[in-house]
């Protein structure tokens, strides 16, 4: 059945969706860590104690990962036809990474940085006009939808002064969390045996290491996902772009949900029900639609040239040698 987001969605500026979560066994979690801080925890001002169990740039990431099919080395089977940058090795030419891949997505070095210079040409000639003046929000958001869209719904910067002075970015439309509220402590612990130097008082193997373990357990635990529809209505893209933006984006929620919830060893949830908050009276569209939609949508737009082409653009990883400090 084909879903009219642009009537459903009318009027909305924000796409708010809230899950509710539980630990796939038992009933504690292992949260993620940060350096030098480890748990990310906190206090409401009511005294309520509260975890953020996964961040956002952590989420777009985990996000990303369910387009890629690692098995074979491609893209989802219900993504085929979606553009995307796919870095080689030199010969004999092999798959490296990609623009989906990669944390930092196109301006990721390995795509950037290489002897290989044709693409990040091209991006300079496409974005050129930004050089001198403001940053054509609309004209960059073009580009970067027909190199690779995901970009679009995770966000992008573009960090080198050639490419417009560094300006040239794109927030997230598609944003997420997991946090949990009223959590406890669990601390545990255990120990690495070497069973044959425990003491490791001879100078070989490490002895017996003994560990601390923190975990948690919680009252509640939510995942929030937040579809920004204004900032993407801003960029005027046509309308079979913008279906395939929000298609896209609820697939890999519902992807995510499914597939992606193992985030760590000891930190294994499952879904336990989706809830659209904002609009009210939305219902999450359901698996096979948003796939008929995706791949709709990917038909129209390389019809109406929206895409690169070819619609997977191959950069060829050549290493630069790093400059060596100017001598003082």
């Amino acid at each position: 059945m084909s879903i009219d987001f642009q009537e459903s969605l009318k009027g909305t500026n924000r796409l708010l969706i809230e899950v509710e979560l539980s630990p796939l066994q038992g009933h504690r979690f292992q949260s993620t860590g940060f350096p030098n801080l480890g748990a990310a925890v906190y206090t409401l001002p009511n005294g309520k104690e509260m975890l953020l169990v996964e961040s956002a740039q952590s989420i777009a990431n985990r996000l990303e990962a369910v387009c890629w099919d690692d098995l074979n080395n491609d893209l989802a089977e219900e993504l085929k036809g979606l553009p995307y940058v796919q870095v080689m090795t030199g010969e004999p030419k092999k798959p490296l990474t990609n623009s989906i891949l990669e944390a930092h997505r196109l301006n990721s070095p390995y795509i950037l940085e290489s002897g290989d210079d044709a693409f990040f040409k091209k991006l300079q000639d496409k974005t050129k006009s930004a050089e001198d003046r403001p940053v054509d929000i609309n004209n960059l958001a073009q580009v970067v939808f027909g190199y690779d869209p995901c970009n679009l719904l995770h966000g992008i910067f573009f960090s080198k002064k050639e490419l417009a002075g560094g300006r040239l970015r794109l927030q997230r439309l598609l944003s997420g969390f997991i946090e949990a509220e009223n959590t406890c402590l669990v601390e545990s612990g255990g120990v690495k045996n070497d069973r044959i130097n425990p003491s490791g008082d001879t100078g070989k193997g490490f002895g017996n290491v003994p560990f601390s373990r923190t975990e948690f357990t919680a009252e509640r635990i939510t995942a929030y996902f937040n579809f920004d529809l204004a900032t993407l209505t801003g960029y005027n893209l046509k309308d079979s772009a913008n279906k395939l933006l929000i298609s896209l984006a609820f697939w890999k929620i519902r992807r995510f949900l499914e597939a992606g919830l193992r985030l760590r060893t000891a930190c294994d949830f499952k879904p336990n029900n989706i809830k659209i908050t904002k609009p009210v009276g939305f219902e999450m569209p359901g698996k096979e639609d948003l796939v008929m939609e995706i791949k709709q949508a990917i038909k129209e737009c390389a019809e109406q040239g929206l895409f690169a082409d070819p619609v997977v653009t191959e950069v060829i990883y050549k290493p630069t040698k790093k400059k060596k400090d100017e001598e003082e």
